[in-house]
């Protein structure tokens, strides 16, 4: 098992080009904008449309803030995102993000249809997180201990292999476990 460490405080964050938030991106595989498979955060700090990914499929998860309205191209809602719980749509969807409690961070996972699928669950309790191919596990909320690590918010591991029991060390605690595998079809 190979494991880096992740600290989303030591990861740079690059500017939308629309201008309505900033991303961090965590991992990507090839990388580029050409990618496999994209694990970011975004800080989305005004209304604005979603970049459009055709043959991408997403998950979004709201880390802090409200939540975000997310509206079609005729302004109809779509869905309500509320902290904590995992929403996937396909990336080419047009959607128009409205924020009625003001500004949001939210993590996203991107896997590239036919290449890549995710798997994203919100974990509040001790477990065995399963196996992918690229395993996440991101502390949301409080405190974790990952293996025999300790990890606080907005940190954590990206694995090969394996994954390590996880733990929570406060009650509110809350972790992202995501699971990226290669999409074996025939």
């Amino acid at each position: 098992m190979s494991a880096a460490r992740i600290d989303l405080a030591a990861i740079p964050a690059q500017r939308w080009r629309n201008g309505a938030g900033w991303t961090r991106e965590i991992a990507a595989g090839p990388g580029g904008e050409d990618f496999d498979w994209r694990l970011s955060v975004a800080e989305v700090e005004r209304e604005a449309p979603f970049s459009a990914f055709p043959g991408v499929d997403r998950c979004i998860v709201v880390l802090s803030g409200e939540g975000m309205a997310l509206h079609d191209e005729a302004g109809a809602l779509v869905q309500s995102l509320r902290p904590l719980e995992p929403w996937s749509f396909a990336g080419e969807r047009a959607l128009h993000a409205r924020l009625p409690s003001g500004a949001c961070r939210d993590f996203n996972v991107m896997t590239r249809r036919g290449a890549w699928r995710g798997d994203t669950a919100v974990l509040r309790a001790a477990a065995q997180p399963g196996r992918g191919d690229k395993t996440l596990l991101l502390a949301a909320r409080g405190r974790w201990r990952i293996g025999d690590a300790a990890f606080g918010a907005l940190q954590g591991l990206l694995l090969d292999g394996d994954a390590p029991p996880v733990a929570p060390l406060d009650a509110a605690a809350a972790l992202l476990h995501v699971r990226l595998c290669h999409d074996r079809q025939p």
